[in-house]
């Protein structure tokens, strides 16, 4: 395994890290919605993130989940009281409203809500529509030219194989779509999966004549599986896939890795920030930069040693940008948070 302990203060690949606003900026708009990614930009986000599902139409939209109901207000809508079903995905029974089971044209009457009601605002609930691809690549393009500089998409193909069974694959839709628009044929684009196959494929297809699209291989929890892999009847593990032979392997497709933010510093037994694994020394011996997943600024996603009072709901900028400090000595190449004016401010005023 990776978990070896290294001292902090290793330098970045990366000329310049990078903020990254998880879903837009979800912990102060509903998730994957334009004024999520309005807000991430306007705090200074350098990328935005759209996690994509397929409609029934083949249509990519932005949504964490393929199930809707928690995301959206799909539920209180009779007309589709008769979608709602029990599906596998990935191995696991879900019940709800899947995407595609869905028109675009019917998604398009759902509106938005937050889903963590239980920490965050839902003073925006039922104002936004479910974006396609199209719609946030013509979004970022008018406020990129609006603000005079780039900013980064950074889309997640989710559940590939899942999509590819149910007849819907996205690959080679996410691909048509960034060709088609001018902006993302320069614009830096990053495309992440949990999954190895279609990232493998994404890089047979892009070869060297797209140099501003790149890959993040994203990984979960050293026990899991990558899905397809799974599917393959294939043993391997994202702990495997973290050892400095599987970082190399990695480094044959894809650009960057893309671990929880507690594989590079984990939580000691009682909650607060330990020292750091070797994942980003390996990962960055691999020629591979490190994109990590979640900041965020309530107490509760926090090493306790961040926390302000006990209340888990607690809103803590500090302890925010004092986490991620950590992580940035600790050699992060970009990052993901749910609130990028924080992140903006734990680079920017270092």
């Amino acid at each position: 395994m990776f978990m070896g302990h290294v001292q902090a203060n290793e330098a970045p690949l990366a000329p310049k890290v990078l903020v990254i606003g998880h879903r837009g900026a979800s912990a102060l708009r509903p998730e994957h919605t334009l004024a999520s990614y309005g807000k991430a930009i306007a705090d200074g986000a350098d990328f935005i993130e759209p996690d994509l599902v397929m409609t029934h139409d083949g249509v990519p939209v932005a949504r964490h989940e393929n199930e809707i109901s928690g995301t959206t207000d799909v539920a209180q809508h009779p007309e589709f009281a008769s979608r709602k079903a029990t599906k596998t995905i990935d191995g696991h029974a879900v019940t709800g409203w899947f995407t595609e089971d869905f028109t675009l044209a019917e998604l398009k009457t759902l509106r938005a809500r937050e889903r963590l009601p239980e920490f965050r605002s839902t003073a925006y609930d039922g104002q936004f529509q479910i974006p396609t691809l199209d719609e946030i690549i013509d979004f970022v393009a008018t406020e990129s030219a609006t603000r005079g500089r780039v900013i980064g998409i950074i889309p997640e193909i989710k559940h590939g194989t899942y999509f590819k069974k149910a007849g819907l694959p996205m690959e080679d839709r996410v691909l048509t779509i960034l060709a088609a628009h001018a902006y993302t044929r320069s614009a830096p684009v990053e495309i992440q999966s949990f999954e190895v196959a279609n990232l493998r494929y994404l890089r047979g297809k892009l070869g060297k004549a797209h140099p501003n699209i790149r890959l993040l291989q994203l990984l979960d929890d050293t026990t899991e599986q990558p899905y397809d892999v799974v599917t393959a009847g294939s043993k391997m593990s994202y702990g495997d896939m973290m050892t400095p032979k599987g970082l190399h392997e990695i480094a044959t497709y894809a650009d960057a890795i893309g671990p929880n933010i507690r594989a590079i510093i984990p939580l000691a037994s009682d909650g607060s920030l330990g020292k750091p694994t070797s994942l980003v020394r390996d990962a960055h011996a691999a020629k591979l930069e490190v994109h990590p997943y979640t900041f965020r600024p309530e107490n509760h996603f926090q090493a306790k040693n961040f926390w302000q009072g006990n209340d888990p709901k607690t809103f803590n900028e500090a302890g925010s940008i004092a986490e991620i400090r950590a992580y940035l000595a600790a050699g992060v190449d970009a990052f993901f948070t749910d609130d990028p004016a924080i992140g903006r401010k734990a680079v920017d005023e270092r």
